[in-house]
């Protein structure tokens, strides 16, 4: 039993779910530190390539968009990303270190994957509740997106156990073998089945219909075995085994959010754009009623 791996997972677990349920700056707080670490893990990952993202640049980033974040301010996403961007050609330009169009172009992938994405979470956590006070967990959670954060964790963390499982136990077909000789076919659809059960069981206490259910399961399920095979795909390209080991047992931020970095944009797009307005249900239905009247 590996006791530094348990008890970083529990204590990261409880403040991460703490966070969660208060929301508001103790969320955005946490956040924001996972970014600066994350920043520094990638940073020294691309070094191995003989890149130098600048991650002053990184940090400036961070801090412009937590704070649209936090107060989802949605609309000036845009013009910050183009400040940003000849913010970092700038850099570049007038550091003037080779080479120069990778060090430009690992800056600016740099925010977008390790602050972008992952601030996607504040939004997510802000979205109104779907069919509020219809669901058994609605008088704990209250109208707010706090369920679909909790259905992220729970689906992800279900993803990556039971990929893990039926993986070691079953797994006979390499999924990647060149970026991640130890994911299998197997696990993968393993973990996704698993998956997709718990969305269906938690969906059910949100108050979800079972294609929201179904639809959220498959979307979460596939992007975090993608999102991890991406960071394997940097790590292995670089050469590295571990982003960082700054987690004692569990290597660094961005191995233990992995799975969540895509994950998160992906979910909270599908619920403000097809959930939340009604869209879906309006295409079944249509669907449905075509599909008869042949």
């Amino acid at each position: 039993m590996n006791v530094k791996r348990i008890t970083t997972g529990v204590l990261l677990g409880l403040l991460v779910f703490l966070s969660l349920i208060s929301g508001g700056w103790m969320l955005s707080a946490l956040v924001f530190l996972f970014i600066l670490m994350a920043s520094r893990e990638y940073v020294k990952i691309l070094k191995n390539k003989g890149f130098l993202p600048s991650f002053g640049i990184m940090v400036t980033a961070t801090v412009a968009l937590t704070f649209l974040a936090h107060f989802n301010k949605f609309s000036l996403v845009a013009p910050a990303f183009s400040l940003l961007s000849i913010l970092a050609l700038m850099w570049v330009l007038f550091r003037g270190s080779q080479p120069y169009i990778a060090n430009a172009a690992t800056t600016i992938l740099g925010f977008v994957y390790c602050a972008w994405f992952p601030l996607h979470l504040l939004f997510l956590r802000s979205l109104p509740a779907y069919n509020c006070g219809k669901g058994i967990l609605s008088c704990f959670l209250g109208c707010t997106g706090l369920g679909y954060v909790i259905l992220l964790f729970f689906v992800v963390l279900v993803t990556d156990v039971g990929c893990y499982y039926f993986g070691t136990r079953f797994g006979k077909h390499k999924l990647a073998p060149v970026i991640s000789p130890n994911k299998t076919w197997e696990g993968a659809i393993g973990g996704s089945i698993s998956a997709v059960l718990v969305s269906f069981f938690i969906g059910w206490l949100l108050g979800f219909e079972w294609y929201h259910s179904l639809f959220t399961g498959i979307v979460i399920t596939v992007f975090a075995q993608i999102g991890d095979l991406c960071e394997s795909m940097f790590k292995r390209d670089a050469g590295v085994k571990d982003s960082g080991d700054t987690l004692p047992g569990h290597g660094g931020f961005l191995d233990r959010a992995d799975s969540y970095i895509l994950t998160t944009p992906i979910l909270f797009y599908y619920f403000k754009y097809v959930v939340l307005t009604g869209i879906l249900k309006v295409n079944l239905f249509i669907f449905i009623r075509n599909f008869f009247n042949v």
